[in-house]
């Protein structure tokens, strides 16, 4: 049975996206339940599973743009699960780093490719190697009669 924590726990805590922009906690549901696979009885008996979830919609911290950037890039809510480790305690930070960096590479901006010419070299290495090819299979060729 999945349990939902509580955010009033750590109201001032706030989760670091970017440079620019930190979410509060309280904006995040987390949830808790067993770990799948193996583990034993320990598995069996605690909810060491994190499920983090971010509502991108309901979030007041974002501003318009970065609401749109998220959600073409990532959708409206967005999730990050781990059950990486036995305790609850250390599964949680793992799925809050891990739903801050979704956040984050869903806000980055890709960097503009700027075209470029070959160099010089790189032409003539490219020619040359042609050459080479071109004597190689020459070679290979029936020798001519005349």
């Amino acid at each position: 049975m999945a349990r939902v924590s509580e955010a009033a726990k750590e109201p001032n805590r706030q989760l670091r996206i970017t440079g620019e922009l930190t979410i509060p906690i309280a904006e995040v549901t987390v949830r808790t339940s067993r770990s799948s696979g193996p583990g034993g009885q320990h598995a069996n008996v605690t909810a060491s599973r994190v499920e983090a979830i971010f509502d991108v919609l309901a979030s007041p911290t974002l501003t318009d743009a970065q609401r749109q950037r998220i959600l073409i890039r990532a959708g409206p809510r967005v999730v990050a699960i781990s059950q990486d480790g036995r305790s609850q305690a250390r599964n949680r930070e793992l799925a809050l780093t891990r739903l801050g960096e979704r956040l984050a590479r869903a806000l980055a901006t890709p960097k503009r490719r700027r075209s470029t010419r070959p160099t010089a070299a790189s032409r003539e290495r490219r020619l040359a190697a042609k050459r080479r090819g071109t004597e190689r299979k020459r070679e290979r060729r029936r020798p001519e009669e005349s």
